[in-house]
């Protein structure tokens, strides 16, 4: 096993250039990174709960655990709310019972940060408002105006009120210049928050000077990097360059996951570019990549973001998929009757080869525009491309022994080789394989159907069985096909035995019979 030193968290220092390799390279190792996410995720737990021990060690000494409890809320900051404000609360404690206003102090300034981090701008200012600055040391007072100016910028992106957002600019402006007074010219956080008021005061180019120097000859911790790169992506994205702000987010957001910085706009900003370039599936990856930092950390602000664009990423993917699979499903359809049409029309031979060339044109047309389509997921379309291609497999094999047996005039072998043909079999292949692929999409569509009868009243599946009779006319309704006729033609079944099936099941249900159609269609996809 590794070891991990846990006492004194050890500082990844690297340093990224503007990636030769394009975006593809990028989207690979940031895949990559992800996962991985457990081991980095892993890796901070096992210093946390070192520190935590050590915490209990010395708990007698109010000097140090003041210490570690720094120590702890800066391993927290970016990773738990819930946590990191426990530990900035009980920073200001062990400073009441230090006796120590600049202890006291600085936990107020620790607690504005995870408040701002969290999206709740009052209780930042709050706590800031009540910070004696003229007790701090030069490095708190930096800390103290840079968060301030930070505070103050965000409301202002929050508002985007064309009165109060150059008001609070104006004076997260101040509080910078009030900061940078007190840090050394070739520092970090000089040059980044020269670039960030630059940038806000529509200094683009300025800004853009300032932000790439931190990235092309300076060695920065991930969370410095991720920082500096998503902020200069901003001015990529004002400047029409989507591509670069892309790369940028996307080494970003491999930062962050090394780090394990769950409170980060890195992943919900790159989510938001591929959607706009039309990346659809990596867009849904990365917003739910997204989603799940927000619920960890516990960021409400990031949460409400992460909210508005997941249902419409979300939606455009299974509506894709959806689609897709209900084409697919047609199509075997289209291939069975068509063998039905041979079996029927040996007469016509050449007449159905006709209607088979016609088909498989539609087919390649259709594949055309499936390619096209990147939000559709490659086991489901593999899947019944297969199956498609086992039916055309089945049709020119047979195409072959009935051309032969024609040219060889032996009539009797053809009604023979007719006869031979299994539709029944056929037909519940079908129906095995729908079954396997609606289940794919919507993996909970038993439990979910379950949940709408008392416990007498639920199915009862077989064994090796995926769905029933009833089951699959629902499973065909979920897919947005309510009408009867069209249901029955599907099942083989008459619509008065489908109508008898829906009155049934409803009438059984603890929803009301106009409802629950309803409540069927609320059962989710994957």
């Amino acid at each position: 096993m590794k070891r991990i030193l846990l006492l004194i968290p050890f500082v990844f220092l690297f340093h990224y250039a503007f990636s030769d390799s394009g975006s593809d390279s990028l989207l690979t190792k940031l895949n990559s990174v992800l996962d991985k996410k457990k081991v980095y995720d892993a890796g901070k737990l096992a210093r946390i709960d070192s520190l935590k021990k050590l915490l209990t060690a010395n708990n007698a000494d109010l000097n140090k655990r003041y210490s570690i409890n720094l120590m702890l809320y800066n391993e927290y900051k970016s990773f738990n709310y819930k946590e990191a404000n426990n530990y900035s609360q009980k920073l200001q404690q062990t400073g009441r019972l230090l006796n120590d206003p600049v202890k006291i102090a600085y936990g107020k300034i620790k607690l504005g940060f995870i408040l701002l981090s969290s999206g709740m701008f009052k209780e930042a200012f709050d706590s800031l408002k009540t910070v004696k600055v003229g007790l701090l040391p030069d490095s708190a007072k930096t800390e103290y105006y840079f968060l301030t100016a930070r505070t103050y910028y965000d409301l202002a992106d929050f508002d985007k009120d064309d009165y109060y957002s150059p008001i609070y600019n104006e004076r997260a402006s101040r509080y910078i210049d009030s900061g940078i007074m007190l840090c050394k010219p070739n520092s970090f956080e000089y040059i980044y928050y020269n670039g960030l008021k630059f940038l806000k005061n529509g200094n683009e180019k300025t800004a853009v000077v300032n932000l790439k120097s931190l990235i092309e000859h300076y060695k920065l911790t991930y969370h410095q990097f991720a920082v500096t790169a998503s902020t200069l992506s901003d001015l990529y994205i004002r400047d029409g360059q989507p591509d670069s702000a892309i790369n940028l987010l996307m080494q970003a957001a491999i930062a962050d996951v090394k780090s394990s910085t769950k409170e980060a706009a890195a992943m919900l900003n790159l989510a938001q570019l591929l959607h706009k370039s039309g990346d659809i599936k990596n867009a849904y990856v990365f917003i739910k990549q997204a989603m799940d930092d927000a619920i960890y950390y516990g960021a409400r602000q990031r949460k409400l973001q992460v909210s508005a664009i997941l249902p419409i990423i979300a939606g455009e993917t299974i509506n894709s998929v959806e689609k897709q699979r209900l084409a697919l499903f047609f199509y075997g359809l289209i291939l069975t009757i068509l063998l039905v049409i041979i079996y029927k029309q040996l007469q016509k031979l050449k007449q159905a080869d006709k209607a088979i060339m016609d088909a498989n044109h539609n087919l390649q047309e259709t594949n055309h525009k499936l390619n096209e389509a990147n939000t559709i997921k490659e086991e489901y379309i593999g899947y019944y491309f297969n199956l498609i291609s086992e039916y055309i497999n089945k049709l020119e094999k047979f195409k072959r022994s009935v051309d032969n047996k024609l040219i060889t005039k032996r009539y009797d072998d053809i009604g023979i080789l007719v006869n031979n043909i299994n539709l029944t079999k056929e037909r519940e292949e079908l129906f095995i394989n729908f079954d396997k692929a609606f289940l794919k999409i919507f993996p909970n569509f038993v439990d979910g159907y379950n949940a709408l009868f008392s416990e007498e009243n639920r199915v009862k599946l077989l064994p090796n069985q995926l769905l029933n009779t009833d089951l699959r006319i629902f499973a065909l309704v979920r897919l947005g096909i309510n009408d009867t006729e069209k249901i029955s033609h599907i099942l083989e079944y008459s619509v008065n035995t489908i109508y008898n099936y829906k009155t049934r099941i409803k009438s059984k249900s603890n929803v009301h019979n106009d409802e629950f159609e309803n409540a069927i269609m609320a059962i989710k996809a994957i």
